[in-house]
């Protein structure tokens, strides 16, 4: 089956099954291997900014052409007979009504698949219908199978922390605290996370709000970036009012994770994302995780 995935966490989904894509999108750099695809998208906006250059430029694409283009003689010529997109945030990947119009377009006799992750059980029904459409259905069963006892795994060995109030923050300027699948994953790593509802889009804050809340350990995660990028979107922070006043900062229980591989793409790895969120909510009781996917606060010089 020749399959274009325009989603890095459906990629990385069919690299689990043993799919290998004939094509994938701009943003699909894992396993290594998806690196050396041809890409059947581009992005029209300069994402390597800060992140309030980023959020006008999103915004003007969007009431344009579009923050995404699909190379569609790229696309035509792979002759896909299965596409994978999402229908989650046209912000974050290429929606599937640019896709459906593209295919029919071209006219070309290619599925649809659509994944829209808002929870890990979305996760493991995206692995399965990917693998039923792709004939790796056993290997999916497998695969799910793995990161439940995993999943588990994290609750009973964080059930009996203290529950500390937790916010995630995946956009800076403005602020965003972080929905979908993330309340979930806090939660079940030993954390109180009561700043968004578990499957709720992710939205705009007031900086004020996060003040009230006075989260006591505070993730720093935003779309896209991966740590270097967030080092440097850090007096988004650091200069707002009443910053060192905030309990997680106070006790030095602020810490960055990165939101391009890990918080923000769902797919496999957000089992990870989950075991790095328990490490930072109890130390004591989680393996300490690697220092290219998350940093305390006070190590970082900027």
């Amino acid at each position: 089956m020749r399959v274009v995935s325009l989603l890095p966490s459906a990629t990385e989904i069919c690299f689990a099954l043993g799919v290998e894509p004939v094509g994938v999108s701009h943003e699909c750099d894992h396993p290594e291997a998806a690196t050396d695809l041809p890409p059947v998208n581009e992005l029209r906006i300069d994402d390597s900014g800060a992140s309030a250059d980023i959020n006008q430029a999103v915004a003007d694409a969007d009431a344009g052409e579009g923050v995404y283009a699909i190379d569609r003689e790229r696309l035509a010529a792979l002759d896909p007979d299965l596409v994978l997109t999402q229908g989650v945030c046209d912000v974050c990947a290429v929606d599937r009504v640019l896709v459906r119009e593209a295919i029919e377009d071209l006219a070309l006799d290619a599925e649809v698949l659509t994944v829209d992750v808002h929870s890990m059980a979305d996760l493991y029904r995206s692995i399965e219908r990917i693998g039923t459409a792709c004939s790796r259905a056993e290997r999916a069963d497998r695969l799910v199978e793995e990161l439940r006892g995993r999943v588990a795994a994290v609750d009973q060995r964080t059930s009996q922390t203290d529950r500390p109030r937790v916010a995630v923050l995946d956009w800076l300027d403005p602020v965003m605290v972080a929905g979908h699948w993330v309340p979930e994953l806090v939660e079940t790593a030993g954390g109180q996370y009561d700043m968004e509802a578990a499957g709720a889009h992710s939205r705009p804050r007031e900086w004020t709000e996060v003040r009230e809340y006075d989260p006591e350990v505070l993730i720093v995660s935003p779309c896209g970036f991966e740590l270097p990028q967030i080092r440097e979107n850090l007096s988004d922070l650091r200069t707002r009012p009443g910053w060192k006043k905030v309990t997680a900062v106070e006790t030095g229980r602020v810490a960055l994770v990165d939101g391009h591989h890990y918080v923000n793409r769902a797919g496999p790895r957000l089992v990870e994302t989950l075991e790095y969120i328990a490490a930072i909510i109890a130390p004591d009781r989680v393996e300490r995780p690697p220092p290219e996917a998350v940093q305390r606060l006070d190590t970082v010089s900027v």
